[in-house]
């Protein structure tokens, strides 16, 4: 329905590479969840987005 609509949709709680991989496979590839980080302070989500572009 939301790509009927031209809406970008996010996925929320993606915990595991099926998950992911599943989304994928369906179109989604906005996503968040404990996969890719914990919640984090501001502080450390800036180190983390650092450090993930010098990867």
């Amino acid at each position: 329905m939301a790509k009927h609509m031209q809406l970008q949709v996010i996925a929320e709680g993606v915990e595991t590479d099926l998950q992911l991989s599943f989304l994928h496979q369906h179109g989604c590839f906005h996503y968040q969840g404990y996969y890719f980080s914990k919640p984090l302070p501001q502080n450390d989500f800036e180190d983390f987005v650092r450090q993930s572009r010098n990867v």
